[in-house]
């Protein structure tokens, strides 16, 4: 009988373990997405950051990204004084022309960090909630196997 008792609780290991997910990853990872050279020497101005069109709306979200890439400012849609200091330290940061300013390209590069960014938190939030749910023992049909064995070989060769 302990023999059977041992068997099912090896296969509920076994079962639990995730055994079919071992081995080397076979996500895809962001990779930094090729930068335009003229980033970084393109100087940006107020006439360079009108040609990119920016209504109220647009500004509010781009000064949204920046907060969300910890560069905080309010999201009023003007770019006033806090915004122009807050568009120098993000450029600072990147070794662009520190001007306040944004062109074309800096603009773009704004846009697709902020996209990278929000899709690793996404990714991380997912791997995060599949974690708890095999903790929690969720919908994984595994997972629930598992604590059954789990339990009536615990209780079987717990405390006496």
């Amino acid at each position: 009988m302990r023999v059977l008792i041992l068997a099912l609780s090896i296969l509920g290991i076994l079962v639990c373990s995730d055994a079919a997910k071992a081995g080397p990853s076979t996500t895809t990872r962001d990779q930094a997405a090729s930068v335009d050279e003229a980033v970084f020497t393109d100087e940006a101005t107020q006439e360079t950051e009108d040609r990119i069109g920016l209504d109220k709306r647009k500004r509010r979200d781009l000064q949204r990204r920046l907060t969300r890439l910890g560069f905080d400012t309010r999201a009023n849609g003007k770019f006033d004084a806090r915004t122009r200091a807050v568009i120098t330290r993000w450029q600072a940061a990147r070794d662009y022309p520190k001007t306040g300013f944004l062109n074309t390209l800096q603009h773009q590069a704004l846009l697709n960090e902020s996209v990278s960014t929000a899709n690793a938190s996404a990714r991380d939030n997912k791997s995060g909630n599949e974690r708890r749910a095999r903790r929690r023992g969720g919908s994984n049909p595994v997972g629930v196997i598992g604590g059954v064995v789990g339990g009536v070989v615990g209780g079987i060769f717990g405390r006496r």
